[in-house]
């Protein structure tokens, strides 16, 4: 006896509510990114691109370079740090024990904590225990331990999705254990290894919270790491905070949006020519 499915009603309806939440949540995005778009770019002006900050001009451009600084130092701290904890998961660790139970619990646990939470253990940490106080350093060791767990359990999960043959292959080739983690594990994962990065960046770029608490919101490009500064969700939000700079908070969002998805873009283009390369191999 053969069942139609597409004639049943609980497909119809099924469908129906698929379809509507498409459309529902499709709509939501456009309508933010043309309200965005649109009060932003009637705010944009050159002033606000100047290369210091002061409350005639309200120049986001040291929050542009602050933020390119956070993105570089946390992502590449959590990056090291997430990927050889991951390999050591994957490949070292053996499978099924409690320690790596352990902290697939304890990874996948501090990636729900709330971001002012990591704030303020980066205050008590960074900023008063080490004495760093509000600096650019504290803020991205912060913000490193934030998209720690996310890019451990991507890498891991890419790692693992690696077939057993290309190890057997390669020690059967006469290559160790290293070799065969650097030169065919870890380049057949990089796609996911790669997605998991830049889900990474997308979250510091867009924090706010944890800042606030470690490198503080002073609006200049700081001499040093240790200085403080704010990034530009840190600037969009005391503008907004201080009720007198409305079009320019507006101008920094579509900014922060343009960044945003000029990230998500250049990911896409580096993860095609990674499977590209792993196609032709």
């Amino acid at each position: 006896m053969t069942i139609t499915y597409k004639k049943s009603k609980a497909a119809v309806i099924l469908k129906i509510l698929v379809v509507a939440s498409a459309v529902l949540v499709t709509g939501i995005l456009i309508s933010l990114l043309l309200y965005i778009i649109i009060k932003g770019i009637v705010n944009l002006q050159p002033s606000l691109f100047e290369w210091e900050y002061n409350s005639k001009n309200v120049s986001m451009m040291p929050a542009i370079i602050n933020t390119l600084t956070m993105i570089g130092i946390s992502v590449s701290v959590a990056s090291i740090l997430g990927v050889f904890s991951a390999i050591y998961l994957a490949e070292y660790a053996k499978r099924g024990s409690k320690l790596v139970k352990l902290i697939r619990m304890t990874t996948e646990t501090l990636a729900g904590i709330p971001s002012i939470v990591f704030g303020l253990f980066g205050y008590l940490i960074f900023a008063y225990t080490f004495g760093f106080g509000y600096s650019m350093l504290g803020g991205a060791f912060t913000l490193a331990l934030m998209i720690l767990p996310l890019i451990i359990r991507t890498t891991e999960e890419s790692l693992i999705a690696v077939p057993d043959l290309y190890r057997e292959g390669s020690f059967g080739l006469g290559a160790g254990k290293l070799r065969t983690i650097f030169k065919i594990i870890l380049p057949s994962a990089s796609t996911g290894i790669l997605a998991g990065i830049i889900l990474g960046v997308g979250r510091v770029v867009g924090e706010t919270a944890a800042l606030l608490y470690t490198a503080g919101t002073v609006a200049g490009i700081p001499k040093s790491l240790m200085g403080s500064g704010r990034t530009l969700s840190v600037h969009m939000y005391a503008l907004l905070s201080e009720g007198l700079y409305m079009g320019q908070a507006y101008a920094t969002a579509l900014v922060l949006l343009v960044m945003v998805v000029g990230i998500n873009l250049l990911s896409s283009v580096l993860a095609g020519k990674f499977t590209y390369k792993e196609k032709k191999l």
